[in-house]
């Protein structure tokens, strides 16, 4: 495994779904996190090791594919209270910037659409390292997270609740386990 970027990395990576994840967390009534991810999307990542600055990152989600693990929660959320599938299918980012921190840390800034508004957010991700798989593909891996307000993408149902509060978080953190294969 290469735990450096290294000029060899360069090059164009496609994300591998089946064994990525993108995911969010939500605080529920306060008092507990609820987990889900998106089973379904696509991505591409240019990797320029020499100039990181020339290395750029698309990825479009299909909002369809949202599982928490609850039947009735997915499909609420695929509703106009939240995600609104019908008018806004996918979500969507596009790379603005990329910078290199160090041997293991990248910044990399764009154009995060959900709900048919877009916003300006910096993604911090750790770089877990490069290994060549038993099938010859050539792997980067990155984690990151990043947190978002609803509210600034147009979701803002909610519910009071008894004791004070309400029944969904504002804040929702962003998961991101990515395994990028190259030339794929």
């Amino acid at each position: 495994m290469t735990t450096a970027i290294t000029p060899d990395l360069s090059g164009n990576y496609t994300i591998d779904p089946a064994h990525s994840r993108i995911g969010f967390v939500a605080r529920h009534a306060m008092i507990t996190k609820v987990r889900g991810s998106f089973t379904e999307f696509v991505g591409t990542v240019f990797v320029d090791a020499e100039d990181p600055s020339k290395s750029s990152a698309n990825v479009v989600i299909e909002v369809a594919s949202v599982d928490t693990r609850n039947a009735d929660r997915d499909g609420h959320l695929r509703t106009n209270d939240f995600l609104d599938v019908a008018n806004h299918p996918q979500i969507t980012f596009h790379s603005t910037s990329v910078e290199l921190k160090g041997e293991e840390k990248v910044l990399l800034t764009g154009d995060l659409a959900i709900r048919g508004v877009t916003q300006r957010v910096t993604l911090d991700f750790a770089y877990d390292g490069a290994a060549t798989d038993p099938f010859g593909n050539h792997r980067l891996g990155f984690e990151g997270t990043h947190t978002i307000s609803r509210a600034d993408f147009g979701i803002s149902w909610n519910a009071a609740l008894e004791t004070g509060g309400v029944l969904v978080s504002d804040k929702i953190v962003l998961e991101f386990e990515l395994s990028l294969i190259k030339g794929a």
